[in-house]
């Protein structure tokens, strides 16, 4: 076979028809065979795949084959994250159909992949806006509203108002919509929620089980987005009405400090405490003020603090005071009671309210170094809140006591009066699944005057959504002004009713697609236990950090509330998590505005898919952040030439040999080139084991062949046996990172076989064994020279030789030898003076 120019689309393309037409990435669920499951993060049908993508997909089509190589019976999907915002306003954009737009690009990306040589199961692909795939979520829905994990309730919402929708905390960032970084408003609606904080404690609890699999960092994130801390609830009466209040606090032992309330414009109390107040519509203002503003901003520590007085009073429960309410911009009712019991002396946001609307303070915690001369705090003194632990002062029978034992005997003496308990507090709230657009999976409810919500039954699942509605430019859903779709019978009475018009959060369909990979033509059940019970936990999935609380923490509950009712028997989605690094280019990320996108297309034209995979993989590790480099996949482009003339020139000489059955050196330099093909599976085996550090694996196989091309005319005509088996490794270990290549020059050699059947090399520990080793000789911690020795020469030999040298007598000369230290086959240490 002559092999001629290297022509990397021709024999890219031929390989990729061999792939498809032989099934050979095709996989059946089998109990005899150990299976390894790799997963990306399935990608949003844009159009055209961006080197980002290329990076994700590269990664995880390494980790599938290597691990098919390894004997695994390997599941490597894809598939497509198709409802939502950015499919509906590209469409509106482009003044076409939703669906439409989306399946011509879920084709055009499809060839794109296909066109990248990635190793997925395409049968089991699937696209979540189909009706097959949504009719399951949509009985998932209906179980949980029977399990009591799904309500509906009239709470303020993030309101997008240029994508007309509602967002969940989570797609809110710094204020603004995570789609279209629009301002983001408060609405009042009545929504849809899931109830994860039922389970936040067992999220929060079965980190635990990740760690060592997931990146410690995205593992805190999700804690501190859970947000579990540990207070009390205390009760404050309001006074002149038979009302009170309940505050959570983490610090208890500051209650003799709290000079004033503080509530939240949202709270339910504001309407009954402001109802006489004379400066009733400034209050009003305010408060619609308040509620407009982001909920992200309000929280934010920088905010100028802001607040107007009700024109009521509470009383302390500890020191009977009459203290004052106030409306203030920083509490939000997203966490504890939204109200706050505000001690300025020891709590900073409140002590810049007390100082902006001179408000009184009170000292009650005193600092240690006080506390040991026999002083006080005085508050007055104060530049800032003091935060730190101390001693209880001005707060009766506690005085003296260390402030963290206070806080539990505090409580306990509310309890004794039934105006204060332990309790935890969470920062996550209840998952908001109802969008007010059209692209999305219909939510299969029905309301009827008579009998109120009624689940669709389940026999008329799916609820369509109608593809033959005209979106809207302002993108408002159509749905509500559709008759056909809005008007049905009730199915419980009969009765004329209307059925629900908000579609799911596109997060509701990423929450479990990757567990409908494991059956996905199944028409009879959504998750067929066999299969699932077998491929299940995803083995290694990869995506990006950005990921980490929305999508990660959404399917990790929604694994939990599916094993709740009846579907799956696992508790958590994802056993191994690696987080991509972000691909930039001029030092920034890669945008249209900025002019610095890198078309993946115009790569693949150019230089063909192996060298566009093998660039992208061999220039950073894959959870660092990767720089682009122009030249640096010119060099990836000649080092698969090179590895092609390496081929082309020993072509005559080379027979169909597999790694390592060259076992007979007859020469040093065959001898040699063993060693380092052994040496080279090694360093390759575990640095893809080592967190996947591909990058070194391709430097450890360019110095391969690097090798071949020094010894290659020496043993062309003497042990060309010794060229072919290092050669077969050198093809093998690069398989993975550069399939098509590795293949055509795999058949070059006379192989019958593919290259994607033959199974990872083993090193033989004999091969890695030198009958000569170079030892580094140092005088007094600085190189001198350098000697070969038989390996595992006796300590004394070693030094007998490194003493002996030139260079080191130079240095030795005149001088006693205080020491010598041999570490054998490594180091001659000598310590003179």
């Amino acid at each position: 076979m002559a092999l001629g120019k290297y022509a990397p689309e021709a024999i890219e393309r031929k390989w990729q028809k061999i792939w498809q037409d032989s099934g050979c990435f095709e996989v059946e669920t089998d109990p005899s065979k150990p299976k390894y499951y790799v997963l990306e993060m399935f990608p949003y049908p844009s159009g055209k795949i961006h080197m980002g993508h290329v990076r994700n997909y590269s990664i995880g089509d390494v980790v599938a084959r290597f691990k098919a190589m390894q004997g695994f019976n390997v599941l490597h999907p894809m598939g497509w994250d198709a409802f939502g915002l950015p499919a509906e306003n590209a469409a509106i954009k482009h003044e076409t159909h939703p669906a439409k737009w989306t399946y011509q690009n879920i084709a055009e990306m499809r060839d794109q992949l296909k066109r990248l040589g990635y190793s997925y199961d395409w049968r089991r692909e699937i696209a979540t806006c189909r009706p097959e795939y949504y009719k399951w979520e949509q009985k998932f829905f209906l179980k949980f509203l029977e399990k009591g994990l799904a309500y509906r309730k009239n709470s303020p919402q993030n309101w997008c108002p240029t994508c007309n929708t509602v967002l969940a905390n989570e797609q809110v960032e710094e204020g603004l919509c995570w789609r279209c970084d629009s301002e983001v408003e408060q609405k009042d609606m009545e929504q849809w929620f899931l109830r994860i904080t039922d389970y936040a404690d067992e999220l929060l609890d079965d980190l635990g089980i990740l760690e060592g699999g997931w990146p410690e960092r995205v593992l805190t994130m999700q804690r501190n987005w859970i947000g579990k801390s540990y207070g009390a609830e205390l009760t404050f009466q309001v006074k002149d009405m038979d009302e009170s209040i309940t505050v959570f606090t983490t610090r208890p032992d500051t209650l003799f400090g709290s000079t004033f309330m503080s509530v939240a414009a949202e709270h339910p109390m504001v309407e009954k405490l402001t109802a006489d107040a004379d400066n009733k519509d400034e209050i009003d203002k305010f408060i619609k003020n308040i509620r407009d503003m982001d909920r992200i901003k309000r929280g934010a520590d920088d905010l100028e603090k802001e607040g107007i007085f009700t024109g009521r009073y509470c009383v302390n429960p500890v020191t009977g005071k009459d203290i004052p309410i106030y409306i203030a911009n920083f509490v939000l009712m997203g966490y504890g009671t939204g109200a706050v019991m505000a001690v300025p002396a020891h709590d900073q946001r409140d002590f810049e309210f007390a100082r902006k609307y001179k408000l009184p303070m009170q000292a009650v915690i005193n600092p240690p170094a006080l506390h040991e001369k026999g002083e006080t705090l005085d508050a007055a003194d104060l530049d800032a809140a003091y935060t730190d632990p101390g001693y209880m002062i001005h707060s009766g029978q506690f005085d003296g006591m260390e402030n963290e034992p206070a806080k539990k005997a505090i409580v306990e003496h509310l309890d004794k009066s039934g105006k204060g308990v332990m309790a935890v507090n969470y920062r996550l709230r209840d998952w908001n699944v109802s969008r007010q657009r059209f692209w999305g999976a219909p939510i299969p409810v029905i309301y009827c005057d008579k009998c109120g919500v009624v689940p669709v039954p389940e026999e008329d699942l799916p609820v369509l959504l109608p593809e033959n509605a005209q979106v809207r430019p302002d993108g408002k859903s159509p749905l509500p002004d559709m008759a056909e779709f809005v008007n049905c019978t009730c199915p419980q009475c009969g009765a004329a009713a209307r059925r629900e018009t908000d579609t799911f959060d596109t997060f509701f369909e990423s929450s479990w697609y990757y567990m409908r990979y494991c059956d996905p033509r199944n028409e009879e059940q959504a998750l067929g236990n066999q299969p699932l019970d077998y491929w299940m936990n995803v083995d290694q999935y990869i995506g990006g950090i950005e990921h980490a609380i929305l999508h990660l923490l959404y399917s990790r509950f929604f694994t939990k509330a599916l094993r709740d009712t009846g579907f799956v028997r696992n508790d958590e989605p994802f056993a191994n998590l690696l987080t991509q690094g972000m691909v930039l280019k001029d030092g920034g990320k890669m945008s249209k505005s900025k002019g610095n996108v890198v078309d993946p297309n115009a790569m693949l034209a150019k230089y063909g898919a192996d060298a566009t995979r093998l660039f992208i993989l061999f220039a950073a590790p894959p959870v660092k952040e990767l720089e682009w480099s122009d030249q640096g996949i010119d060099g990836a482009f000649r080092f698969l030439n090179r590895l092609w003339r390496l081929v082309e020139d020993l072509e005559p000489v080379l027979t169909p040999e597999v790694p390592t059955t060259f076992t007979d050196p007859a020469s040093d330099t065959a001898k040699e080139l063993r060693f380092k093909e052994h040496d080279t599976i090694r360093r390759a085996t575990r640095d893809i084991e080592n967190e996947f550090q591909f990058n070194t694996v391709i430097a450890a196989i360019m110095e391969l062949v690097n090798e071949l091309y020094q010894v290659k005319d020496g043993l062309r005509e003497t042990e060309p046996k010794a060229l072919s088996s290092a050669i077969a490794t050198a093809l093998t270990l690069l398989s993975p990172v550069a399939p098509h290549i590795c293949e055509e020059l795999w058949e070059a050699m006379g192989h019958a076989d593919r290259l994607t059947d033959q199974p990872w090399p083993a090193f033989d520990e004999k091969a890695l064994v030198k009958d000569e080793v170079t030892l580094v000789v140092q005088v007094n911690g600085k190189v001198r020279g350098k000697f070969q020795a038989p390996n595992n020469a006796p300590k004394d030999e070693a030094e007998k030789i490194a003493l002996s040298l030139e260079n080191v007598a130079k240095y030795t000369e005149g001088k006693a030898v205080r020491k010598v230290i041999v570490i054998p086959n490594r180091l001659v240490n000598i310590v003179v003076g």
